[in-house]
């Protein structure tokens, strides 16, 4: 949870099931995870995110879902 006065800045990630978090900017990204261009603040971060992540199914579970009907 961050605090009210934090003013470290975040950068917006991308694991590979296209899932977003937030993470310190200058802190080595886990295994998995991409930056994804986006930095600000934590709370600019969370905004950023509820705008672009309208669909919150892994990107596999949507390639399944969305594949060929047959």
């Amino acid at each position: 949870m961050s605090e009210p006065d934090d003013d470290r800045r975040y950068q917006v990630v991308l694991n590979q099931e296209e899932q977003y978090s937030v993470w310190p900017t200058g802190r080595e990204l886990p295994l998995g995870w991409r930056a994804e261009g986006f930095e600000g603040t934590r709370e600019e971060c969370l905004k950023h995110i509820a705008e672009v992540w309208t669909d919150m199914r892994p990107a596999s579970l949507r390639r399944a879902m969305d594949g060929p009907q047959g």
